[in-house]
């Protein structure tokens, strides 16, 4: 077994962080996790729990005493107002490497984002493709990668993973919706005619990225690693396999994409929707990032599929739909509001 190390996880309580927690803690390691959120699961007794702000250089300095490792997953999303995206995702990480630094912490693994690709015009995506920022959020992942490249040349170890959307237990936000109509009978629509190929990651398959570059030789993993399945077909036929497997005999069902665009910006600006910019213009077009230098470098070897992970995180949703029944929210933890889609429901 790796020698046990002293990890600190930002974002700790959140998706990812606690699927981190779980595969670091099984193999042996000290978990610290810093968030604004409490650690609200059954694992809380192991770890230490920091809460604060990765803006407040106190907290930060506080959490990062004894750490060997960090892991930063912590991230104000896209549904959060501009100027947090911006505080938490640019000056937030700056803070957090910052005290790493001081503190001669031995790597700095920086979980970005495929959206810093923005919407692109070829497939698939390679590390060295032209990065675009799309809304805040896009804007500030790619900002965010600058100052991890800064300390980079200051001589610290920054791998910085970029995983497409992942999935998998504890995984709810937009997907919630989709297991709900799927739970409860009822098809789904989906954006264009659905034969675009869309890549995800299951959360596992992201924990053993992030591992590896924990773990591994750090002049082999000081580098920018795109994170995604290996396997995985069109978006209606990956979807289709969690209608097939809730039994219900429904069929997502293709909506033409300019009207349905059109119609989710208008209910966006009215607050209606749950849907942002970057998931209703990116979802009827191909997205899929190319996994071949992780593969190479790293000796990632993804496990799950698309398909393989959507079930797995819809069976999760079956078997605790009863714990997060009437909460909502802008983070991947909860469900979103469903506003008007709520209402569209019954006409699938």
């Amino acid at each position: 077994m790796t020698d046990s190390k002293s990890y600190l996880i930002t974002g700790g309580a959140g998706f990812l962080g606690i699927n981190l927690t779980r595969y670091l803690l099984a193999r042996g390691h000290k978990v610290t996790s810093l968030d604004i959120a409490d650690f609200d699961y059954p694992e809380r007794s192991k770890i230490t729990e920091i809460k604060g702000d990765i803006r407040d250089r106190a907290a930060v300095d506080r959490a990062m005493q004894g750490i060997d490792i960090v892991v930063h997953t912590a991230a104000a999303l896209p549904l959060y107002k501009p100027e947090d995206i911006f505080s938490t995702d640019i000056d937030g990480t700056r803070t957090m490497i910052d005290s790493a630094h001081q503190h001669g912490v031995q790597r700095f693994v920086h979980v970005s984002s495929t959206a810093v690709y923005g919407i692109p015009d070829h497939h698939p995506l390679l590390e060295t493709d032209k990065l675009d920022g799309v809304g805040p959020y896009g804007k500030a992942k790619i900002e965010a990668e600058e100052v991890c490249f800064e300390y980079r040349k200051k001589g610290m170890c920054v791998p910085v993973i970029r995983p497409k959307s992942f999935i998998g237990p504890e995984r709810l936000g937009v997907f919630a919706l989709f297991y709900d109509w799927a739970k409860d009978g009822h098809g789904f629509p989906m954006l264009g005619s659905g034969q675009n190929r869309y890549q995800l990651l299951d959360v596992e398959d992201l924990c053993q990225a992030i591992y590896l570059c924990c773990t591994l030789d750090p002049t082999v993993v000081n580098d920018t690693f795109n994170i995604g399945a290996k396997d995985f077909t069109t978006m209606k036929e990956d979807y289709q396999a969690v209608l097939d497997y809730a039994g219900f005999g429904r069929k997502i069902r293709p909506l033409p994409a300019g009207p349905a665009i059109f119609t989710l910006r208008v209910l966006e600006a009215l607050n209606l929707s749950p849907l942002y910019k970057w998931v209703y213009e990116t979802a009827s077009k191909d997205s899929f990032v190319s996994i071949e230098k992780a593969e190479k470098t790293i000796g990632y070897k993804p496990e799950y599929s698309n398909k393989q992970a959507l079930i797995r995180n819809y069976q999760w949703y079956l078997d605790n739909v009863s714990k997060f029944q009437g909460q909502s929210g802008v983070s991947h933890r909860v469900p979103w509001k469903q506003g008007i889609l709520g209402v569209a429901k019954m006409f699938f």
